[in-house]
């Protein structure tokens, strides 16, 4: 049997969420081991907006510089009526008073989760191990043990905590037994990626674009080197067919009127849920990102979320490795916020914008518009609807509970 390896965290999952957490930490001088099960950081074409907070959050680890850098500055947000082409367009500009990044960046996740994998190697405290996969764990009053499968055999780990970062699959939360409560949308989601320039079709795009109508809607996104045209389709059909040559020619000949001319770089299927665990925490093991709670991509919420759960995480469990604050009122408020918050605004608000993306009966499409159009002219409307489209509500909500 292999020696047991001592540190102070383990971290199941390198993706955006737990390369954070794990950078935080070797920032504080924790010894923390970040486990892997890919060869690398996946790249993962879902998630590929930034908002505003986690963007000021991301400087403290002094990454946020990056994001500039490669992503694209996106301070317009339009709802688009797809077939008069009228936007209802929101200008984060308006709560530059609140925060020194008014904008989105549109920039894919794969690139933070990247370079703070890299970066971790300039610690000493901090081990990055790819294809290393959790197999099971035990807790006690006073750490964690864990079997690890590598390539060449079983590696155990005796750590004084346990994060799950490892995704909406995750292992963490399986063995833990906590139930994942929620549903799965009907629709899957099709990604289209393609390099072919939207707005030479589509005059006044914005880069993020929720464009609907009573029959069809989408989402058209704008990153570095695609754009990404998200559509909603019926669940039931032949997978092969969804990603079918027939299926991307309807799509964009429907939205540009050339189809066939139109190439892509990827075409990639997801299922969409709804879920929220029933705890974010038991005993010396937590849960952050994916493993907590799944959103479906409308707003941006889910890796946001995920990132402003690993902050929340951090300032909690800090203190309790220090020896400066007891263990259960301290991590226990990490699950209060973090889980309430999840219920009451991330949840609450994605699902608000299923629906009023995905209008098609009783005139709703038309009413939601009108909704919409009241907001925007409001001045008081506007500005509590961007602070709450960027994130900024749910953080000072998370603040109002002990």
């Amino acid at each position: 049997m292999s020696a047991v390896e001592r540190c102070e965290v383990v971290i199941a999952g390198a993706g955006p969420v737990g390369t954070v957490m794990a950078t935080l930490l070797a920032k504080a001088g924790i010894s923390v081991v970040l486990l892997e099960a890919g060869a690398d950081c996946a790249q993962d074409l879902r998630a590929s907006t930034f908002h505003s907070p986690t963007l000021e959050m991301l400087d403290e680890i002094g990454i946020t510089s990056m994001l500039l850098e490669k992503g694209l500055k996106a301070p317009l947000f339009h709802w688009r009526d797809r077939e008069s082409g009228e936007p209802i367009e929101f200008d984060m500009a308006e709560i530059a008073d609140v925060t020194r990044y008014p904008f989105r960046i549109q920039c894919e996740q794969y690139h933070l989760s990247r370079a703070l994998a890299e970066g971790l190697d300039a610690y000493t405290n901090a081990d990055v191990r790819f294809g290393n996969r959790i197999l099971s764990f035990t807790q006690d009053d006073t750490g964690v043990d864990i079997a690890v499968e590598t390539m060449t055999g079983i590696d155990r780990l005796r750590a004084d905590y346990l994060i799950g970062a490892d995704g909406a699959n995750s292992i963490v939360r399986k063995w833990l037994g906590i139930e994942f409560d929620g549903f799965t949308y009907p629709e899957r989601f099709l990604t289209l990626s393609t390099e072919v320039e939207l707005s030479d079709y589509l005059p006044n795009l914005a880069y993020v674009n929720y464009v609907s109508d009573p029959k069809e809607w989408l989402v058209l996104l704008r990153v570095p080197s695609v754009w990404r045209v998200l559509v909603p389709v019926n669940g039931a059909c032949d997978v092969d067919e969804l990603r079918s040559e027939e299926n991307k020619n309807a799509i964009f000949e429907r939205l540009i009127g050339r189809g066939a001319d139109v190439v892509t770089e990827h075409r990639t299927l997801y299922n969409v849920h709804q879920r929220v665990a029933k705890s974010f925490r038991e005993g010396r093991v937590m849960l952050i990102g994916d493993a907590a709670h799944l959103n479906n991509p409308l707003g941006g919420f889910g890796m946001n979320s995920g990132i402003h759960d690993a902050f929340n995480l951090f300032e909690k469990l800090l203190p309790v490795l220090k020896g400066q604050e007891a263990m259960e009122p301290s991590l226990a408020l990490f699950d209060r916020q973090r889980r309430e918050v999840t219920h009451s605004f991330t949840q609450t608000q994605t699902k608000a914008n299923m629906a009023l993306i995905n209008a098609g009966k009783d005139n709703a499409h038309e009413e939601r518009r009108r909704e919409l159009k009241a907001i925007h002219a409001n001045d008081e409307k506007r500005r509590a609807y961007l602070l709450r489209q960027s994130m900024f509500q749910s953080l000072e909500q998370a603040k109002q509970i002990v």
